[in-house]
């Protein structure tokens, strides 16, 4: 049986990425990319005395050492943000668990190099004025707008990525319920509750959609569709909200995740127990969940210094 050279491991290692957790080509193509880095970038620095790279091109992973991780890493640093030297890190790390179940290597020579501390970033978000006088400002007298304000109202209610914004079909809303199906990271699925709000601007904007594109309408398919008649990509959303945010002056800039910010952020200031958050955002991890906890600590804070009599 012919060995695997290190290239077609990591077409090996991306093709299970898709076909066993459900990443997301985008995700898997970065994958790819940071993986065929490391060892293009460790092939350059020592050709010599690399017996499998004169066969394959590129170091085989049994040759791979921590040293060599660190090496990587330190040219990185020279580069990127330390959340994106986490992140090519996680990918190699991963890669290596998956050579170990495969009997390919016996250790992962990533394990033990440490990840780089990341900067503690406060989540963009809009006060509760400030969403609401963006989402008032979307006018519905046209088909387009009406799909905007549907668009934004769904992102604010629910708090989903705009990946599922984009992925929603018709089907996934149960008005009678007011809940909505989401397919989220690794196609895992939940339900989300919708607000009124957002299932009245659905509402109309299906309905001009009926009068305005009658085929379009009875298609079951996307539920929110661009001028041709297609789904929207994530990236047609962003620039939407962007200009739709700029030209209601918003002072901070706004981006579909920072609706999903938004979201969480007055859900906890309302109240909401954290684990119910995790559940609505879809999130694995409650560590993910609570870098929320934090805008209200600081308004908490706030509050204490001006009210506490005995500071």
């Amino acid at each position: 049986m012919q060995q695997q050279t290190t290239e077609n491991q990591i077409d090996l290692f991306v093709d299970a990425l898709a076909a066993e957790k459900g990443y997301a080509d985008s995700t898997c193509r970065s994958y790819h990319h940071d993986i065929l880095e490391f060892f293009t970038i460790l092939h350059e620095k020592w050709p010599a005395g690399q017996k499998e790279a004169a066969k394959t091109g590129l170091p085989a992973p049994k040759t791979v050492t921590g040293i060599q991780v660190r090496y990587w890493l330190g040219i990185l640093h020279k580069r990127n943000k330390k959340v994106t030297i986490a992140r090519k890190l996680s990918a190699l790390r991963t890669f290596f668990k998956f050579l170990i179940k495969q009997g390919v290597v016996d250790q992962n020579p990533a394990a033990t190099v440490t990840t780089p501390k990341q900067e503690k970033k406060i989540p963009a978000y809009l006060p509760v004025d400030d969403i609401f006088r963006l989402l008032d400002s979307i006018e519905t007298e046209t088909l387009l707008k009406a799909r905007n304000r549907a668009m934004f109202e769904t992102l604010y209610s629910c708090g989903i990525r705009v990946s599922e914004l984009t992925g929603l079909d018709l089907t996934d809303i149960d008005r009678s319920t007011a809940i909505i199906r989401v397919i989220g990271k690794g196609n895992r699925e939940r339900m989300v509750p919708i607000g009124r709000k957002a299932l009245d601007a659905i509402g109309d904007y299906r309905r001009k959609l009926q009068h305005a594109q009658p085929e379009a309408a009875k298609a079951v398919g996307a539920l929110f569709l661009n001028k041709n008649g297609g789904r929207l990509t994530t990236r047609s959303v962003a620039r939407i909200l962007e200009k739709i945010a700029r030209e209601c002056g918003l002072a901070t800039p706004i981006s579909p995740h920072g609706l999903r910010h938004t979201f969480a952020t007055h859900m906890l200031d309302a109240g909401a127990d954290l684990r119910a958050i995790q559940e609505l955002l879809g999130h694995q991890s409650l560590a993910t969940t609570q870098k929320y906890t934090h805008v209200s600590i600081d308004r908490l804070l706030e509050t204490y210094d001006k009210a506490h009599p005995r500071k």
